[in-house]
């Protein structure tokens, strides 16, 4: 039998002579040597250990026409990590294939995982630098990295990582990052399969720490440590006003591991930690605030930038407000319906010709836009409008009627707003949309005709009175108001207009006096949120055919005041003239002139203005400059990105209002939870819930009022948006390390 066996492969051979040698790629591992050839030439010849060379091949082999999935099974590689290698290198060259770039850590591996196992039996900084041959210090920046990361890379990553039952754990070869299924011609994006770490084995394979979900970058399950756990105090009220269903309404671009409702919670979860503009994301620790989020890491800036761009492009950003706004005064209304309006400029400094409005903090016209808000009696943003700068008379109306819509036909309304409204055609707006109103009078202040007498209210659980005259007026181009003047030691200090005629005036003057609350909406959402950030440079640059004040009207009046001028000194000559020492003789001599100077002045008058009526007021701008140009800032982007902003404002004002609760504190309360939202967590995810372990705080009261804070919301049983797993809150039994307090904020 073997002997014919041995002939029948000779004869095998002997057909087979003459063939060309196959052109598939095969593999070979020779005396600690890898060569990887095509028949019988031989493309790359390596050590067996020489990781660089291997990511070359699985750069180089696709590009000359090979599978990428042969290409992977070939080398030993999962097809994803060939995937990620060639975006990686399309996008950094062939540095990005190489390891070791940077400066070596003061530990090594085996040093940083013997110091976090001291530290976390309780050791010191002191005692395990001793221990290690340093110095206490660089144990505690080597741990405050490992740990901050959760690992061993500087990122943020995963603290401890327990892999799914039942997943594919061999098919990812990358610790935490999500694989991107590889396409033929298919260009892999960037953002998307950028990886944050990576870990070689003695064999060369990577070193995997939990399976990616196919197609999507939430996690399963896990213990995650996270340097942002305390923002995620802020996902009740998110739950609460139904952002989950409110996001799921924009449609933007196909994604493979982003869905659009988590790049818009990781952009609003980036407003509420403090950054500016999206572009702040970038200080952030991707996977750190990602775990946060539900996800092994946020999108990439680019990501980011481009999904938001494409959600704002298809949205109505004043419909998603008012949703938002319904939402919240659904499930936590205000106890007064009392509502602040006001214009909030935005200077812009760039060189586009964008219209210019009056920028009240410089005093004086520059460039910009203007921003118009309404906020309830909390000081929660509502709905908001934006537009090319102009008065608060002409913007009001929007508001209100947006307002209406949110709160309902039938509901009572009390808006208070300044000066720069106090306009009849803003009271009549008002009145239209059945809402009452309540501003300071514009004029200077006018005799009082009541007679002054005390009225009072409560306010803040205080009795509160104030001397007022309480009268009513008529007011041109309105109608019947009311009017009140406050006295201060016997005398009028101011006046207040009002639609409102049943309240006590005590109680409509205190409440006109509230409006810093809008002044502070705008000034914390702008230091905090970035409400004063340019998200869109993108701009449409047209004829200005804005009216604009006619030059040839300014000249024609001119020349009518000249003639009035000329014809009163005319007039007032002839009884001077009657009136002088002279004689009559001379008087007589000098009147028919003087008559006849006096007519001429008349028909030059009457001249001018005849000339005066045709000319328009006002004409388009390019009528005086035809190449007179406007640009008009595209609105969609940055009304997006202002609702998401508004959004992260309202949530930490919620919770902040349920923490001063506990801690009683109305001067810190807001300060002290912006604080706290930066606070460190262990995050644990399991099948069926998640459970948010906060670092104690050091200061016994914030501790405590933390404490009672993490037991109501957790049992509120909320849900992160797209996680239908319940939300639980507790902090740690020990207060925060010393560690944490060396931990650096990008944010």
């Amino acid at each position: 039998m073997s002997g014919m066996g041995m002939d029948s492969g000779l004869a095998v051979q002997a057909m087979l002579a003459g063939m060309p040698m196959p052109a598939d790629l095969s593999r070979a591992e020779v005396d600690g040597r890898v060569m990887i050839g095509v028949g019988s030439t031989v493309l790359f010849d390596y050590a067996a250990g020489d990781v660089g060379m291997r990511k070359l091949a699985a750069v180089t082999l696709p590009g000359l026409g090979f599978a990428a999935r042969r290409v992977a099974e070939v080398l030993g590689l999962s097809e994803e990590y060939v995937s990620m290698l060639r975006a990686r290198a399309r996008r950094e060259g062939s540095a990005a294939l190489v390891d070791g770039r940077g400066r070596p850590g003061s530990l090594s591996r085996r040093q940083l995982t013997a110091a976090r196992h001291a530290r976390e039996a309780g050791e010191s900084f002191r005692a395990i630098g001793r221990r290690l041959g340093v110095h206490a210090t660089t144990v505690a920046r080597a741990l405050g990295r490992a740990e901050d990361a959760g690992g061993e890379a500087e990122d943020g990553s995963l603290a401890v990582q327990e892999p799914l039952a039942g997943s594919d754990v061999a098919g990812s070869d990358v610790a935490g990052e999500e694989p991107e299924r590889a396409e033929p011609e298919a260009e892999a994006s960037d953002a998307e399969t950028e990886t944050e770490t990576e870990t070689e084995t003695e064999t060369g394979a990577t070193a995997v720490g939990v399976a990616a979900l196919r197609g999507s970058a939430r996690i399963a399950t896990g213990v995650f440590v996270s340097r942002y756990g305390g923002a995620m105090l802020l996902f009740p009220f998110f739950d609460r006003v139904g952002t989950e269903a409110i996001f799921a309404t924009l449609k933007g671009a196909p994604s493979r591991r982003y869905d659009d409702l988590m790049v818009l919670t990781a952009a609003t979860l980036g407003f509420a930690l403090g950054i500016d503009t999206v572009e702040g994301t970038k200080h952030l620790r991707r996977c750190a605030a990602g775990a946060a989020l539900g996800a092994r890491a946020i999108p990439e800036l680019s990501t980011l930038r481009a999904r938001l761009a494409a959600l704002g492009d298809g949205s109505d950003p004043l419909v998603l407000q008012r949703a938002f706004a319904a939402g919240m005064v659904a499930f936590d209304p205000a106890d007064d319906p009392v509502y602040f309006v006001d214009d909030h400029f935005v200077a812009y400094s760039g060189a586009a010709p964008v219209a210019k409005g009056w920028n009240t903090r410089r005093r004086h016209a520059e460039a910009g836009r203007d921003d118009t808000l309404l906020v309830d009696a909390r000081g929660r943003a509502v709905v908001f409008s934006s537009a090319e700068p102009t008065g608060l008379s002409s913007t009001l109306p929007g508001v209100l009627a947006q307002l209406r819509t949110v709160i309902g036909e039938g509901a009572k309304i009390l808006l208070g707003f300044d000066r720069g409204g106090a306009y009849p055609v803003t009271f009549r707006e008002c009145r239209a949309l059945g809402a009452d109103w309540v501003t300071y009078r514009r004029a200077p202040l006018v005799d009082a005709t009541a007679t002054p007498r005390r009225s009072w209210t409560v306010r803040d659980g205080r009795r509160r009175t104030l001397t007022l005259a309480d009268e009513t007026i008529e007011i041109n181009g309105y109608g019947t108001a009311r009017q009140l003047t406050l006295y201060e030691a016997d005398r009028p200090v101011l006046q207040v207009l009002t639609s409102d005629m049943a309240a006590t005036g005590a109680y409509l003057v205190c409440w006109l006096r509230s409006r810093w609350r809008i002044e502070n909406v705008f000034k914390y959402a702008s230091a905090h949120n970035g409400i004063d950030s340019l998200a869109d440079y993108r701009m449409d640059i047209g004829p200005d055919t804005r009216l604009v004040a006619n030059p040839a009207r300014a000249a024609a009046r001119k020349t009518v005041t000249e003639a009035q001028t000329a014809l009163a000194a005319a007039e007032r000559a002839l009884p001077q003239l009657l009136a002088g020492p002279t004689s009559p003789a001379h008087k007589n001599a000098e009147l028919p002139g003087t008559h006849r100077r006096i007519e001429t002045a008349k028909a030059e008058l009457a001249a001018a203005e005849q000339a005066l009526r045709p000319i328009p007021a006002k004409i388009a701008a390019t009528d005086i400059d035809p190449d007179a140009k406007r640009a008009r800032q595209r609105l969609q982007r940055r009304g997006l990105q202002m609702v998401l902003r508004l959004l992260a404002f309202n949530a930490e004002a919620w919770t902040a209002e349920h923490l001063d609760a506990y801690l009683t504190d109305p001067n810190e309360y807001r300060a002290i939870l912006r604080h706290l939202l930066h606070l460190a967590a262990t995050i644990r995810y399991t099948p069926t819930a998640i459970t948010v372990t906060l670092d104690r705080p050091d200061t016994p009261r914030v501790a405590r009022a933390l404490t009672l804070l993490c037991q109501e919301l957790t049992a509120l049983a909320a849900h992160l948006p797209g996680d239908r797993r319940p939300l639980s809150y507790q902090i740690a039994d020990t207060p925060v390390s010393t560690l944490t307090q060396h931990l650096p904020r990008e944010v």
